[in-house]
């Protein structure tokens, strides 16, 4: 059963399995483990960047496509909820005419990006979505009769996901029963039905074909498969599931602006977060976000514990100043890129098949 829900892409290593496990179980016990604000929205961040990371995965890792818009389609959708909540209010139909309308604009924008741009080298694919991200960045801060401007749009959300919703006066677990619960289990239960639905698709005959045109575009196109049409449908598909990730955001913070969505730095730490993970594997997503947003969530407050112990030492404290956390972030990404070249998941899978030929 539980091979058919991965569509029979196993972790195929005991210690991936069970980090994977780890985390999922981390998401769903984190209201109860470790309640607070501060640790519901690191849990909701890294759900959301699972679908984010994964989708850019399906483009670059399973298709060799790079591209610098996915944050806009992640804008798109959070900007889809925001504006249909402001028009319509804080209703389930303007949830779901936001989502589609969101949908339809990703998809239209992809194909012609796709269409247009695939046809050219790499680089300068890339250069041109770059571009095109850029234009809708500077876009969306100027239409700001719709969408805020620089301020953002703050918007309502429908009551049940509403922080003042309570569903029962009486807590359990020691934990609140509100509208904010909810919302983090919705954003984290359909952010893991995303990612069902994209395992299922890489490991279709569909995402074969996008591993053979990622691995030798000429022979694929020799043996009769259109290049052209599978990369344009694996940037729509990329496109889609980058949308559906900004919705989830949008609705968890209420709220959705230029440097919230759209920020080329976001572009970053999701290439930073594939990187990390293992590129192709889908999986890399989901490690690669955890440890990168309970690193960017928590590594402050460890320098702030270390800083506080060591601060006595000249050249020592100053470097484990909370200030320099970014340093220590960056650190982190230059060392799992030595130690793990094809990612913490590519180097247990690895590291597992070469423990099983040695058997």
């Amino acid at each position: 059963m539980l091979a058919n829900l991965l569509s029979r892409d196993l972790p195929r290593s005991r210690l991936l399995s069970a980090i994977l496990i780890l985390i999922v179980l981390g998401l769903l016990a984190t209201p109860f483990v470790f309640p607070g604000a501060r640790s519901l929205n690191v849990g909701a961040k890294i759900a959301v960047f699972i679908v984010l990371a994964a989708s850019f995965d399906l483009m670059l890792g399973y298709t060799g496509i790079v591209s610098f818009a996915h944050t806009m389609f992640f804008g798109i959708g959070a900007y889809g909820i925001g504006i249909a909540s402001t028009q319509m209010g804080p209703t389930w139909t303007a949830m779901v005419v936001g989502t589609l309308a969101g949908v339809a604009l990703s998809v239209v924008l992809a194909l012609l990006i796709s269409l247009f741009s695939l046809r050219v080298r790499a680089i300068f694919f890339a250069m041109i979505t770059l571009a095109v991200a850029a234009a809708f960045m500077t876009l969306a801060s100027q239409l700001s009769n719709w969408t805020g401007g620089e301020d953002g749009l703050n918007f309502k959300v429908p009551e049940l996901i509403s922080p003042a919703f309570s569903l029962s006066d009486e807590k359990f677990l020691g934990v609140s029963l509100d509208g904010k619960l909810i919302a983090y289990y919705m954003v984290t239960l359909f952010s893991g039905f995303f990612f069902l639905v994209m395992l299922r698709i890489v490991n279709s005959p569909f995402g074969r074909v996008l591993m053979a045109i990622r691995d030798n575009d000429f022979r694929s196109e020799a043996i009769g498969y259109r290049n052209v049409t599978y990369r344009s449908l694996s940037s729509v598909l990329g496109a889609v599931f980058a949308t559906l990730a900004g919705v989830l955001y949008a609705l968890w913070l209420r709220y959705n602006g230029p440097g919230t969505t759209l920020s080329f730095d976001i572009m970053i730490d999701v290439l930073l977060i594939v990187v990390i993970g293992g590129m192709g594997t889908l999986y890399g997503a989901v490690v690669g976000s955890a440890v990168f947003n309970i690193a960017q969530g928590y590594l402050q407050d460890l320098l702030k514990l270390a800083h506080g112990n060591i601060d006595t030492l000249p050249v020592i404290g100053a470097l484990f100043h909370p200030d320099r956390w970014l340093f220590w972030l960056g650190l982190l990404f230059v060392l799992s890129v030595y130690f793990f070249p094809f990612g913490i998941v590519g180097k247990l899978r690895a590291g597992a098949l070469a423990k099983a030929g040695g058997d």
